[in-house]
């Protein structure tokens, strides 16, 4: 019996290369997309990904400012002593960075983000007693919040461990009382927030497996699946990776990647 010839792989066309190229250049979510955010826990790349996104499509940012927060380091150090006084100081700054927003996006200025005013609950629940939080509930509710919703919610998911391994290399002196513990409680209090949330419409990216903050071709895989996100309420989210309480079944359409699911419904 005569033995099949080795198959060789098929040469590409430069041509095909360059066609694919210039399509995925012209992508620019911001299009339909006018304030998106990118959210997510401590390390996990948030600012990195808004800020190469605000880069290569030229929008403004409106990102967290930490560093201005004077009680932040305390919190990390000692604890509950400082939670309410960093949490405040958050909610205030958060309000002042968003009232502009309004403005910007009647002119139709493309802006990106890295915090969700909405998910400032999460760690008030997480930090706070009992009477801190209903104090900080009536604050709250005091400001009578009118704030704009982003268009699009980019929401990036790690494990503990991951945050641990990404903020330990990062080394930002204040950070560095950050527990293991903390952060493991703080990641499945986002996992339970983005189960519910509804407010826009929302791509979950979990970084452990599918990392567009710094692989290229992830990047560009985001990008492609934020222009084809259709709807704004109707529209299911878009998972990468594996999500904890969802159960999904495999896309169709245009993707390309075995690691991209969507949700059809929540379990449980």
């Amino acid at each position: 019996m005569q033995k099949p010839a080795a198959l060789r792989p098929r040469p590409v066309r430069r041509d095909a290369v360059a066609s694919q190229t210039s399509v995925r250049d012209a992508l620019n979510p911001f299009e339909r997309f006018n304030h998106i955010v990118v959210e997510g826990p401590i390390g996990v790349g948030k600012t990195s990904l808004a800020s190469a996104l605000a880069s290569r499509f030229g929008a403004q940012t409106q990102l967290e400012a930490p560093q201005e927060n004077p009680f932040l380091s305390r919190f990390y150090q000692e604890g509950e002593r400082w939670a309410l006084a960093t949490q405040l100081h958050f909610l205030f700054q958060r309000i002042d960075q968003l009232s502009p927003i309004d403005a910007r996006a009647r002119s139709n200025a493309p802006i990106v983000g890295d915090f969700l005013i909405d998910k400032d609950s999460l760690f008030a629940h997480l930090t706070l007693d009992d009477d801190e939080l209903a104090l900080y509930e009536r604050i709250v509710a005091a400001q009578s919040l009118n704030l704009p919703s982003p268009d699009l919610v980019i929401y990036l998911q790690a494990s503990a461990q991951h945050l641990l391994d990404r903020v330990s290399r990062r080394g930002i002196s204040m950070e560095k009382g950050i527990s293991a513990e903390y952060l493991a409680a703080l990641s499945e209090r986002y996992t339970r927030f983005f189960h519910h949330y509804d407010g826009s419409p929302l791509i979950i990216v979990n970084t452990d497996h599918w990392n567009p903050v710094d692989r290229s071709d992830d990047f560009e895989l985001l990008i492609e699946q934020m222009v084809g996100m259709r709807g704004r309420r109707a529209q299911r989210p878009i998972c990468f990776g594996c999500f904890p309480n969802w159960r999904f079944r495999a896309s169709g359409g245009s993707c390309r990647s075995p690691k991209i699911a969507w949700c059809v419904e929540k379990a449980g």
